[in-house]
Protein backbone atom coordinates (compact mmCIF):
# COMPACT_ATOMS: atom_id res chain seq x y z
CA UNK A 1 0.00 0.00 0.00
CA UNK A 2 1.22 3.44 -0.72
CA UNK A 3 0.99 5.00 2.65
CA UNK A 4 3.02 8.17 1.50
CA UNK A 5 0.78 11.62 0.73
CA UNK A 6 2.64 13.28 -0.78
CA UNK A 7 3.95 11.07 -2.79
CA UNK A 8 1.05 9.60 -3.74
CA UNK A 9 -0.11 11.73 -7.66
CA UNK A 10 -3.61 11.48 -6.40
CA UNK A 11 -5.95 9.42 -3.79
CA UNK A 12 -7.01 7.55 -6.19
CA UNK A 13 -2.96 5.85 -6.31
CA UNK A 14 -3.91 4.95 -2.40
CA UNK A 15 -4.79 1.04 -1.92
CA UNK A 16 -6.74 1.91 1.16
CA UNK A 17 -9.04 4.56 -1.06
CA UNK A 18 -9.62 1.44 -3.65
CA UNK A 19 -10.60 -0.59 -1.61
CA UNK A 20 -13.21 1.82 0.27
CA UNK A 21 -14.71 2.04 -3.38
CA UNK A 22 -14.62 -1.45 -4.04
CA UNK A 23 -16.49 -2.12 -0.13
CA UNK A 24 -19.19 1.01 -1.56
CA UNK A 25 -19.92 -1.30 -4.50
CA UNK A 26 -20.37 -4.54 -2.46
CA UNK A 27 -22.79 -2.46 0.22
CA UNK A 28 -24.63 -1.10 -2.66
CA UNK A 29 -25.34 -4.31 -3.81
CA UNK A 30 -26.57 -5.35 -0.15
CA UNK A 31 -28.76 -2.29 0.92
CA UNK A 32 -30.33 -2.64 -2.94
CA UNK A 33 -32.45 -5.93 -1.22
CA UNK A 34 -33.20 -4.34 1.94
CA UNK A 35 -37.16 -3.24 2.53
CA UNK A 36 -38.60 -0.43 0.67
CA UNK A 37 -39.53 1.27 4.25
CA UNK A 38 -36.26 1.11 5.06
CA UNK A 39 -35.05 2.85 2.26
CA UNK A 40 -34.58 6.55 4.07
CA UNK A 41 -33.71 4.87 7.56
CA UNK A 42 -30.93 2.06 7.73
CA UNK A 43 -30.17 1.67 4.20
CA UNK A 44 -29.82 5.40 3.94
CA UNK A 45 -27.28 5.58 6.51
CA UNK A 46 -25.27 2.66 5.40
CA UNK A 47 -24.59 4.14 2.36
CA UNK A 48 -23.75 7.20 4.10
CA UNK A 49 -21.08 5.53 5.97
CA UNK A 50 -19.58 3.33 3.49
CA UNK A 51 -19.39 6.50 0.94
CA UNK A 52 -17.84 8.50 3.58
CA UNK A 53 -14.65 6.25 3.67
CA UNK A 54 -12.80 6.93 0.32
CA UNK A 55 -14.17 10.49 0.30
CA UNK A 56 -12.33 10.62 3.77
CA UNK A 57 -9.34 9.32 2.45
CA UNK A 58 -9.78 11.86 -0.53
CA UNK A 59 -10.36 14.64 1.23
CA UNK A 60 -7.48 14.30 3.63
CA UNK A 61 -4.94 13.06 0.41
CA UNK A 62 -5.55 16.48 -0.86
CA UNK A 63 -5.39 18.75 1.68
CA UNK A 64 -2.01 20.34 2.19
CA UNK A 65 -0.96 19.27 6.15
CA UNK A 66 -0.28 15.54 7.40
CA UNK A 67 -2.13 16.79 10.54
CA UNK A 68 -5.20 17.21 8.12
CA UNK A 69 -4.68 13.63 6.46
CA UNK A 70 -4.56 12.62 10.08
CA UNK A 71 -7.57 13.98 10.60
CA UNK A 72 -9.36 12.78 7.77
CA UNK A 73 -8.33 9.38 8.37
CA UNK A 74 -9.28 9.48 11.98
CA UNK A 75 -13.16 9.90 10.20
CA UNK A 76 -12.56 7.08 7.81
CA UNK A 77 -11.63 4.95 10.66
CA UNK A 78 -14.99 6.61 12.48
CA UNK A 79 -17.23 5.76 9.39
CA UNK A 80 -15.56 1.96 9.42
CA UNK A 81 -16.92 1.18 12.87
CA UNK A 82 -20.47 3.08 12.17
CA UNK A 83 -20.78 0.60 9.38
CA UNK A 84 -19.49 -1.96 10.71
CA UNK A 85 -22.13 -1.79 13.39
CA UNK A 86 -25.04 -0.74 10.95
CA UNK A 87 -24.22 -4.17 9.06
CA UNK A 88 -24.52 -6.21 12.11
CA UNK A 89 -27.98 -4.59 12.79
CA UNK A 90 -28.85 -5.44 9.70
CA UNK A 91 -28.48 -8.84 9.90
CA UNK A 92 -29.86 -9.10 13.08
CA UNK A 93 -33.23 -7.66 11.78
CA UNK A 94 -33.12 -10.12 8.95
CA UNK A 95 -32.66 -7.90 6.03
CA UNK A 96 -29.82 -9.78 4.05
CA UNK A 97 -27.62 -12.66 4.31
CA UNK A 98 -25.20 -13.66 6.78
CA UNK A 99 -22.53 -14.70 3.77
CA UNK A 100 -22.69 -11.28 1.93
CA UNK A 101 -22.58 -9.53 4.99
CA UNK A 102 -19.69 -11.71 6.28
CA UNK A 103 -17.96 -10.28 3.50
CA UNK A 104 -18.54 -6.88 3.86
CA UNK A 105 -17.30 -7.47 8.11
CA UNK A 106 -14.27 -8.81 6.47
CA UNK A 107 -13.56 -5.79 4.38
CA UNK A 108 -14.56 -3.46 6.56
CA UNK A 109 -11.79 -4.81 9.27
CA UNK A 110 -9.38 -5.04 6.14
CA UNK A 111 -9.84 -1.03 5.54
CA UNK A 112 -10.01 -0.66 9.70
CA UNK A 113 -6.58 -2.38 9.42
CA UNK A 114 -4.70 -0.30 6.51
CA UNK A 115 -6.72 3.12 8.09
CA UNK A 116 -4.92 2.26 11.51
CA UNK A 117 -1.76 1.56 9.19
CA UNK A 118 -2.15 4.76 7.42
CA UNK A 119 -2.51 6.48 10.20
CA UNK A 120 0.14 5.26 12.60
CA UNK A 121 2.55 6.47 9.69
CA UNK A 122 1.41 10.06 8.79
CA UNK A 123 2.06 10.38 12.62
CA UNK A 124 5.11 9.48 12.50
CA UNK A 125 5.87 12.74 10.25
CA UNK A 126 4.69 15.06 12.38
Amino acid sequence: MNTDARKAGSYKDLVVWQKGIMLVKQLYRITGEFPASERYGLTSQMQRAAVSIPSNIAEGQARHTTKEFIQFISHAEGSAGELETQLIIATELGYCGRAPVEAALNAVEELRRMLHALHRKLLTRL
